[in-house]
């Protein structure tokens, strides 16, 4: 089958061959033809190695498709049912999914040290346990999510990470207050998830921070009061919040530095949201004085910070209610051989979400 593969970690291109096998089918697995998948920007941190991933690998989690087989033990999921496929499925019997932190669960990271696909020169591993930048992919069971029908294959995709992601962070990580103020640095695919996040929590002002106009315009359409480049953020910051700071601040970019400046952003007493995947060895550095005088809430959201399953029916309820858009989150499309110019697009911030038609 045909797939999109990284041969090394560093490059900054995938070669599309068709000589790759999806392997590991058996117990408790299920096997899925993708139908699309989204291009999230962790899938090009984890090409750079800013992500820690095996190689070579297939990169791609945030997919949907249909069920082709289900292997032995497998309940509730049959051959021709629609998916999405959740690249952090939770176990439901570890300390933290008996807390109710299912998004905390570490069962599905240990897949991903094992390839689940081959060439004939060796393994390739799926990124994040998945891999969807292909055709078929063999995944755990608790990986496949059954979607209604009414669910396109591509909204399901961005559900299955960006949107989940951004909207979880202002709803259920910040829990954004009615009447706040909130800025969003990073406005691609999962900053505009936590705009419209913002918003449905009914927040008075919200300010979208990112280099590029044509996503600083796309924030405005989809629920920002007001967008800007990051130098003129200090600004924003002086003139909406008198220069306090803004109640919620959230950080999509997974940097130190900016990670810095959303602390600087946000009030005494308000909330920092660190929603950006970042490098193990890039530190963000907070003196012991401010982090005791300021009293801000310094927050990380891992996958919405929520029961990611709970996550994915709300969306589907606001989008199919007319609440949030997800359509139009979806700038680009491309077949899976266009997949070095999606690269592209994503690395100049052309596109918000692109989705591979596979």
């Amino acid at each position: 089958m045909r797939a999109a593969v990284l041969h090394e970690i560093g490059q900054d291109k995938l070669e599309v061959l068709d000589d790759v096998e999806a392997v590991g089918f058996g117990p408790g697995k299920v096997r899925i033809r993708v139908r699309a998948t989204g291009l999230c920007h962790s899938d090009v941190s984890a090409m750079s190695g800013v992500l820690p991933q095996p190689a070579p690998f297939i990169p791609g989690h945030e997919g949907a498709g249909e069920i082709l087989d289900v292997g032995d033990g497998v309940t509730g999921l049959t051959a021709g049912q629609r998916v999405l496929l959740c690249w952090l499925p939770a176990c439901g019997a570890c300390p933290a999914c008996r807390r109710g932190q299912t998004q905390l669960c570490l069962a599905g990271f240990m897949n991903a040290g094992t390839p689940n696909f081959k060439r004939p020169g060796g393994d390739v591993f799926g990124f994040a346990g998945t891999g969807t930048f292909t055709e078929e992919v063999v995944v755990d069971a608790g990986c496949a999510v059954p979607i209604p029908d009414d669910v396109p294959f591509d909204i399901a995709a961005l559900i299955g990470c960006g949107v989940t992601t951004g909207l979880g962070a202002a709803l259920n990580t910040a829990k954004v207050e009615a009447g706040s103020s909130v800025a969003v640095i990073g406005c691609g695919g999962v900053g505009i998830s936590a705009i419209q996040g913002a918003r449905l929590q009914g927040a008075a002002q919200i300010v979208a921070v990112d280099p590029v106009e044509s996503r600083r315009e796309a924030a405005l359409r989809f629920g920002a009061t007001e967008a800007v480049a990051p130098e003129a953020l200090g600004d924003a910051k002086q003139r909406i919040t008198g220069g306090e700071g803004f109640d919620y601040v959230f950080e999509v970019v997974g940097r130190s530095a900016t990670a810095r400046t959303a602390y600087e952003t946000t009030r005494r007493g308000g909330t920092l949201c660190v929603v950006g995947a970042g490098a193990m060895d890039d530190h963000l550095q907070l003196n012991m004085f401010e982090l005791f005088f300021d009293e801000k809430r310094i927050l990380p959201s891992m996958y919405g910070g929520g029961d990611v399953l709970r996550s994915y029916e709300r969306a589907i309820a606001l989008w199919r209610a007319g609440r949030i858009d997800l359509e139009s989150l979806i700038t680009h499309r491309v077949p899976l051989t266009g997949i070095n110019e999606a690269l592209e697009q994503m690395r100049t911030g052309a596109a918000l979400r692109t989705c591979i038609e596979i």
